[in-house]
Order: structure tokens, then sequence, then C-alpha cells
């Protein structure tokens, strides 16, 4: 079946034959469906292998994140039958039961489940993904709720902690970090924040309160208020289970926690302890592998600078730098760089602080401060180790700066970040820190600055009435007002009532074109080579959030509030 659907979506013109080599080489590494592969690579729409499936063999097609299962339904079907043939019981009518399946053709599934519950089948067909997705939902046990933790919870158990350093007993506190509502809570609100898809959880002690919030989509919002005297347990049962020293409660500390999911997903927590004036603060940053997006046509580039980008970092030499302020995604068009260049004909050297995602084939160094290893002492290190590419976590000062520029003129790719507002303002901080113009210019492939705004839930959103001068004081020629759609956030389950869900990335792609050089050179300011990059063709932050507001892919509030105006065009 898989290769005869590979060969009819290839005929159909859904997919190419190089997608479908592809997608056979990952089924051949990984097993499952050849579908799945191809929806999971982004070759193909999920709806559209639906729909191509339901004309293929003559059934219905369903969408499972439309409604909610009977669980008396659910109860028909085991979980170890639907999980074996990757189906999903949907509804009954009569002596009939619904049953959705990825592969319609599967007749022993079937002949299976009319067997094992006595009601004729009815088939309707559903992408592999949503099956599984559903199966997960339905079957996977439920994390308990804060409140059933905290009937658990005999208040008596757990001693509040005295002000003085003196009194406290450590294993005492071990062991309250290791009582069953306490593991439980802390459990809890590390599978809430992956549920909620938050990229940051930060536990914070006050003087009369204690709470804990998530960053969802670059925004924070309260999760939970856990009682006061649970404080001083919970955090050490992070600190337990991040192997840092309970004892040490004056100064900050570093560690990592690794969860593991069931299903060979792993989840990594970045953990962070810092003592405040009412306690340690501890925040953890969320780092899963598996929803890393590393394909760079899906980060959200239009075609030209990618090509740009691409072309920039296929260089043999050279140097390529990201830059924006923290948490706008640097790290991740890097790493989408990197993975693409990772071949085994190269040496890929990394300087990181701290390092994020372990990969396969690159030689990843994570910096120690307090040792002498900086990112100007491993750039060194770096050179005497025959690389070809070098990705050096950020440039701070000038002898990194030197060092790196030294060796994109010495024949080697460099990749770097730099804080900087837009891509024109990073070749006057590169000036300002004591390079000269002419290693600037004749160093430098590309610059591209990104933002992160945050994307509409498209469940959910509504059309926007927004007045035409408020668009043409953001941009907007007064020629397109009227040419297009606007939306605003509304609030539905899918994206917990924020109207927003995901972001998207929002990129300002300069290469160094010879007009540009040639302002660099002759001590042009920022204004002027801003200027020139636009003549030249560039698409500053302002413009691509313009392009993807046009879109209805965000709103008017997330472009102004995450891109600056451009001004004296």
């Amino acid at each position: 079946m898989a290769g005869r659907l590979g060969e009819l979506l290839v005929r159909e013109n859904l997919i190419s034959l190089q997608q479908l080599q592809q997608a056979t080489e990952s089924q051949t590494k990984s097993g499952g469906r050849i579908g799945y592969h191809l929806t999971k690579m982004g070759f193909l729409a999920e709806a559209d292998l639906t729909n191509f499936l339901s004309k293929q063999y003559g059934v219905p097609s369903v969408n499972l994140k439309e409604f909610e299962i009977d669980p008396e339904v659910i109860k028909l079907v085991s979980k170890e039958v639907a999980e074996k043939h990757q189906c999903l019981p949907v509804n009954r009518a009569g002596s009939s039961l619904i049953l959705a399946m990825s592969d319609p053709s599967n007749i022993f599934a079937v002949d299976d489940i009319k067997f094992v519950t006595g009601y004729n089948v009815e088939v309707v067909v559903a992408s592999e993904q949503a099956i599984k997705e559903s199966i997960e939902k339905y079957y996977g046990e439920k994390a308990p709720s804060y409140e059933e933790v905290m009937e658990g919870f005999d208040e008596g158990e757990i001693g509040v902690e005295k002000e003085s350093e003196e009194g406290v007993n450590l294993d005492d506190m071990a062991k309250s970090a290791e009582e069953a509502p306490v593991v439980k809570l802390v459990n809890l609100i590390l599978l809430d924040a992956i549920k909620k898809g938050a990229s940051d959880i930060h536990i914070e002690p006050y003087e009369k309160e204690f709470r804990v919030r998530f960053r969802v989509d670059g925004v924070l919002f309260e999760a939970m208020k856990p009682p006061m005297k649970l404080r001083n347990a919970i955090i050490s049962r992070l600190k337990i289970m991040a192997s840092l020293d309970i004892s040490e409660r004056r100064l900050p500390q570093d560690g990592r926690i690794k969860l593991k999911l069931g299903k060979g997903r792993e989840m990594d927590f970045r953990v962070s302890v810092c003592p405040t004036l009412f306690g340690e603060k501890i925040v953890l940053r969320l780092l899963d592998k598996s929803n890393l997006q590393l394909d760079m046509t899906k980060l959200g580039f239009d075609k030209e600078p990618l090509d740009w980008f691409q072309e920039a970092i296929d260089r043999p030499y050279g140097m390529v730098l990201v830059t924006g302020p923290t948490g706008s995604g640097k790290t991740t068009t890097l790493y989408s760089a990197l993975a693409s260049l990772n071949k085994t004909s190269d040496n890929i050297s990394t300087a990181e602080d701290p390092v994020e995602f372990n990969f396969a084939g690159i030689n990843q160094v994570q910096m120690k401060e307090d040792i002498g290893l900086n990112f100007a002492a491993a750039l060194r290190s770096f050179l005497r180790q025959d690389p070809d590419i070098i990705m050096v976590g950020e440039i701070r000062d000038f002898e990194t700066a030197e060092i790196a520029i030294k060796a994109a003129l010495t024949g080697h790719l460099v990749l770097s970040t730099l804080h900087t507002n837009d891509a024109p303002g990073t070749v006057s901080r590169l000036l300002n820190m004591g390079i000269e113009p002419f290693l600037v210019c004749s160093s430098l492939n590309l610059i591209l600055a990104q933002r992160l705004a945050r994307r509409l839930c498209a469940e959910c959103k509504k059309p926007a009435d927004v007045p035409p001068s408020a668009l043409t004081d953001i941009g907007i020629k007064p020629e397109e007002v009227g040419t297009f759609q606007l939306y605003e956030p509304a609030g539905c389950e899918k994206c917990n009532n924020r109207g927003y869900k995901g972001r998207v990335a929002l990129y300002e792609v300069m290469p160094m074109w010879d007009p540009i050089k040639e302002l660099v050179i002759n001590g042009a300011s920022t204004a002027e080579v801003k200027n020139g990059a636009i003549r030249a063709g560039m698409q500053t932050l302002r413009m691509a959030g313009l392009a993807k507001m046009k879109l209805g892919m965000t709103t008017i509030e997330e472009v102004v509030g995450n891109t600056a105006p451009d001004v004296n065009k």
C-alpha cells in the first residue's frame, strides 16, 4: 500500500518524486506509514492526504479535532487494539460502529474490530497524526488536577521554614521534598507547562504569596498559586531533580532536568535558581527537541530572503550574523542553518552558553566563564582543530569579534549572534567594538535580524475594523488600504481563550551587497545604510510584519509592538 499510495500521490501532483524518496528514507529508518512521514516532513497537508484517501477508497473523511467522542464509545475498543491498527471508534448508530482509520484498505483491522465489538463497522478516513493524537487524548492517563493533588496534603506534614539560616534541617528539607503531594504537584506543574506549550516556567516566592507563571507565545500568565507552606518543599524538589545543592541558598545555581514522557519522547528543562529577598526563584526553560523546527522553509522566511540566507551559509567562508533581542528565535535559526550544513565532509564546532540541544555530528562546547573558558578561548581552540564551520553563541566584545572575523577571512564559515535592533545597526555595532570598516565589508556575507510575533488562532480569529489613518500611520500605502482583511483575537478552547496560538517569525535579511559595502567604507550612518539596503531590495522588519498582517497571520498590535517604524525611506 505504502509504495502504491506514494506513486498515486506523485501521479496526482500532490507531492514530487524527490519528496516521496525522502519520506521513504525516513520511513525505512523509523517505520510507520508513508502518509505519516509525508505530513510530518511538511510535504503534504493532513487535510489533503485524508481528502485524497477519501476519494481513493470512496469513504467519508473526518476531522477528529472538531468533536468530542463519547467515552462509552471509546470503551468499545481497547487502547492496545486502537494502537495496533491505528484506528479510533468515533460513534455508534444502532448496530453500526463508525471507525476512523488512517488506512481504510486494512481489512484485517476491520474484521478484528467486528469480532471484538460485535458491531458492523463503517469506516471513515482520518490522518494518522490525528488518530495518534486522539488515542493519546482519549486513552491517555489523565494527570491529577491541582485540587486532586492538594486533597492528599495534610498541612501539618510540612513545617514552615524559619527565616534564620541556622535552624534549617537539610534532612527534613530533602524529606519534605519527597512527600507524595509535593512530588505530584511538581510533576503536575511540569506536565501542565508542556501541555500548554509553554517556553518557560517561573516559580516565584514573595512575602505573602507563592506563584507559578508560564510563558506561552512570549507572554507570561499566572498558572497557579500553591500554598506558602509548600514553598521550600517545591523549591527543594526541583533542586533535587536538577542535581543541585539544596543546602546552598545564597548563590545562583544552574542545572538540567530530563523528563521521559513515554513513546520515546524526552523533554529537557534548563533550570536556573536565583536567590531573591523572600526565597529562591526558579526559572525552567523547556527544551523540546521533538518540536524544534529545523526546516528553514517553515520558519516564516519569504522565498527571496530565504534564497539569500541559503546562499550566504552555502559559501565556503565568511560570516553570517543573526541579531535580535533575547527570545526572538536566533538560536532556532542558527540550529536550522547548522542542520542543513551538517555533513560528514565538514567539521562543525560550536561554542554555546548554554548548549540548548545536542546534535549528532556537531562538536558542541559549553562555556564556563569561572574557569576561563569563554567564547574567545573556545574560538582560538577551534582554529587549531581543523574546522570548516564555526558557530559562536554570541559576539560580546572586541576580542571575540576580532578572532571571528579573522576566522571568516581565512577560509572558515562563521555563524554567530549579536544583540542589535536591526540588520543595518549591526554594522555600526561592529565598528563601535573597534573592527575596521574594510574588515567588516570583506568578512560579512549577510546579516539577519528577527522578531517573533504572536500568531492569531486560526479557529477563533475575527475580522477587525481599523480606521484607514491607523493603517497609513504604521506604513501601509494609502492605495493599499481596503485591499485586505485585518483580524483580531477572540479566544476559544484551542488557544486557552487567549486568541493567539503559536508564533510567526519576522525576518529582515541584508546581504552585504556592493552598494552597502561602499556606504560602510565611506563611513555612512546606520540610517543611510538602511535606506541603501531598502533601495537594493531589503524587506525591513516592519515590512515583514505588515506582510504577515495582510495575510491574516497576526494583528496590528503585534506588528507595532515588535517592529520599529521605517523612517526617511
